[in-house]
């Protein structure tokens, strides 16, 4: 009896703290640039309270469900340009049993599959998404969002890559048994989205949101670190070096404002210590360099370890 109030009073406790130890609450997507193994290091970085969250580049989501799991936030923002992406949060929010539905009916008819037969599958599926993504409207969301899941979890790398015309191409992965529709995440998530502003647009639209009492999160498309490693076609638009400069100049922005602001990117230093791109961009900044594994290469021993950089304003809103 005594051990089970014990463990009673440490469950209430952990809850009362926000820490969510009973439900499983992570991204419901594979994320080019997700930020999983960099977790503990941007933890570091949260404020000691999180009444107002903000996350304008918010891609496969691992530090807004970390910070949802551990936090209870009163109002929360996210936002990215990938339309595909966010009608998929949106269609998890507020449909999410049509979409589990629809998942379980393409895993049931996929998983069966010879190999030869699962690649016909996948690109048939591919091609369907493709045509919904040109020609389709607002009817076609939940099919789009279905599909879209679908192509996430048997990709080459859960990688989100589209051409010049703005197309999906990546080709099909070689996993044996995906999970195509994980329940009970899905239904976690959707449970956690629900108080949720869900934005498909430009992270400069965030600044009607920021506020003094707002944590902000940018993890915008990194700076290639050499010429042949460049990966930013997560959508038809280009982040290049100009687009870096106005980011930051958004960060003073925010921090004008009085916001907390936490931002991941590149280390050019990985190929060249003399490049002070961000040293320089961030100069009144807290630069700290941590440990990343290289996600992106389809050889597995040439995932090698780089340096990344998270980069703070918390000493100038201190000043």
């Amino acid at each position: 009896m005594v051990i089970c109030l014990t463990l009673y009073c440490k469950l209430s406790y952990l809850i009362v703290r926000g820490v969510n130890i009973l439900k499983t609450l992570k991204p419901f997507v594979k994320w080019a640039g997700g930020k999983g193994q960099l977790l503990a290091d941007i933890r570091k970085k949260y404020p000691k309270n999180i009444d107002r969250y903000c996350e304008p580049f918010v891609g496969g989501g691992a530090v807004l469900f970390d910070v949802l799991k551990n936090y209870f936030p009163k109002e929360i923002y996210i936002s990215d340009v990938n339309a595909e992406l966010i009608n998929t949060y949106i269609t998890i929010r507020d449909n999410a049993e049509d979409l589990m539905t629809k998942l379980l009916e393409i895993q049931n008819a996929y998983i069966p599959l010879e190999l030869d037969e699962r690649k016909k599958f996948y690109y048939n599926i591919r091609a369907k998404f493709n045509d919904l993504k040109v020609n389709g409207n607002k009817t076609v969301n939940l099919e789009k969002a279905t599909l879209f899941m679908f192509l996430n979890r048997t990709c080459f790398n859960g990688l989100f890559r589209v051409n010049s015309k703005g197309l999906f191409n990546v080709p099909m992965g070689s996993y044996k048994n995906p999970v195509i529709c994980d329940k009970e995440n899905i239904k976690n998530v959707s449970e956690k989205l629900q108080s949720v502003k869900i934005v498909c647009g430009d992270y400069r639209e965030s600044l009607k949101f920021i506020d003094n009492n707002t944590f902000v999160y940018l993890d915008p498309p990194y700076r290639p670190i050499t010429e042949t490693a460049s990966f930013t076609a997560y959508s038809e638009n280009i982040f290049d070096d100009k687009c870096q400069r106005e980011l930051a100049e958004f960060t003073k922005i925010a921090t004008s404002a009085g916001a907390l602001v936490v931002i991941s990117n590149s280390d050019p230093k990985n190929s060249d210590e003399n490049d002070n791109f961000f040293d320089e961009l961030y100069e009144n900044f807290t630069i700290d360099r941590v440990s990343a594994k290289r996600m992106i290469n389809c050889i597995g021993e040439k995932r090698s370890k780089i340096s990344e950089l998270l980069i703070s304003n918390y000493e100038v809103i201190a000043i």
